[in-house]
């Protein structure tokens, strides 16, 4: 599937690494690389950690195509009611060698 239907929407990017980015998409190409504006990064922490989630305005933002997990629509809505400096959850992935 095409994420040329998400153009102009409001998304959410989990990348390789784990970070968790929202924003609306500007452009993609073959290769999945995402342009995304008023782009913020969602910093989710786990329980046990006393600092509090936060969100971080990143603006313009990039993102490889290589780095990409997954991309989807964002129910605007159901977003705009939840405090995200009150989510608490674990870490996402992380790289395991062996």
């Amino acid at each position: 599937m095409s994420l040329n239907y998400y153009i102009s929407k409001k998304v959410l990017v989990i990348t390789a690494d784990g970070r968790t980015l929202t924003g609306t998409l500007l452009s993609c190409d073959q290769l999945t690389n995402l342009v995304l504006s008023h782009t913020i990064e969602r910093v989710i922490r786990p329980a046990d950690d006393p600092e509090t989630s936060s969100e971080v305005e990143h603006g313009l933002y990039l993102i490889r195509g290589d780095n990409v997990v997954v991309c989807g629509l964002v129910d605007e809505e159901l977003d705009a009611s939840i405090d995200w400096t009150n989510v608490r959850g674990s870490v996402i992935g992380g790289t395991k060698h062996v």
